[in-house]
């Protein structure tokens, strides 16, 4: 890896005529991808729940300078009808897609279903983007040097899959149901690479965490202690800026040294922040039974099959 204390986004490689998707674009983590992957020359589609944002900021992102060649689409990643049509429109506008970056996401919310009847964080952080992964599947093979990156986080290490109580029917506790879609995004990343390493895909599924970064995710759904916690006390002591936290999946997303299954992350202590860094996924992440378990069960409940089969 390129020297990781000299990594910025200054070091992207330039990204002329390659096509991203970036879920969560007008904030946070996916707004500061998206304006760096533009200022290197890549085409950008913001995925976005809420349009008229979206607009505004590629308004924003144009006046600084940060290139033209940015859209703006709708995408709910919580209701899978919007995930496929989403998918539908895409097709019809691109024959190819180079990267698309699993970066949206909620936290820790009261306990919420979603349009089609499961936990709001799993639907939204896991269910949307295996979905909509598995949908562009064949538009990213046509890419060049095409990659999926998921942004999971710390927090996968403390997690696990309640596959008898999903959607928290039987107990629910915000933080621990953030922790199991984070954990299942970590899965999904691990299980995607092993799926498309056997049928000798050319997209690289890599994954990515922010550490621990300020943003609206830690403020807009959380309630109470946790919101006191993150937002009040957390954020202003210990975090990094979007842009800083960001570096980890722009590094996953465009560096030359990055193979697919790996793991980025910051470099400095509890990998809270630092410069973008190969880190350890969890012995439970990495476990090819829970992956295929995991899969299997996603395929279920979202009905979307991918163009790659196990072994």
């Amino acid at each position: 890896m390129t020297k990781k204390q000299s990594w910025t986004a200054d070091r992207i490689p330039d990204q002329t005529g390659r096509v991203f998707v970036v879920t969560g674009a007008t904030s946070g983590l996916g707004l500061a991808t998206t304006r760096a992957l533009a200022r290197r020359g890549g085409r950008v589609i913001l995925a976005v729940r809420d349009e008229e944002k979206g607009r505004e900021v590629v308004d924003g992102l144009m006046a600084a300078g940060s290139g033209p060649l940015l859209d703006v689409r709708r995408l709910d990643l919580a209701d899978l009808d919007s995930v496929r049509a989403f998918a539908a429109r895409l097709r019809e506008e691109h024959r190819h897609l180079d990267v698309l970056v699993n970066n949206a996401g909620v936290m820790a919310p009261p306990r919420t279903l979603s349009a089609q009847g499961h936990e709001l964080q799993f639907a939204t952080n896991h269910l949307g983007h295996f979905a909509l992964t598995g949908l562009l599947l064949d538009l990213l093979a046509a890419g060049r040097d095409p990659r999926v990156v998921t942004v999971s986080s710390i927090n996968h290490r403390q997690g696990s899959l309640r596959f008898d109580d999903l959607g928290g029917e039987r107990g629910y506790a915000p933080m621990a149901f953030y922790n199991q879609s984070k954990f299942a995004n970590a899965v999904f990343g691990r299980e995607l690479h092993r799926r498309l390493a056997e049928a000798g895909s050319p997209v690289r599924s890599v994954l990515a965490h922010p550490g621990y970064t300020a943003t609206s995710l830690q403020t807009r759904d959380t309630r109470g202690l946790t919101r006191l916690v993150f937002g009040r006390i957390g954020n202003p002591l210990l975090a990094q800026a979007p842009e800083r936290g960001a570096l980890p999946q722009l590094y996953a997303a465009t560096a030359l040294d990055v193979a697919g299954g790996e793991f980025i992350g910051p470099d400095g202590p509890a990998e809270l922040r630092g410069a973008p860094t190969r880190v350890r996924l969890s012995d439970a992440a990495a476990d090819a039974g829970t992956g295929r378990r995991l899969w299997e069960v996603s395929e279920g409940l979202t009905g979307v099959r991918f163009p790659v089969t196990a072994s």
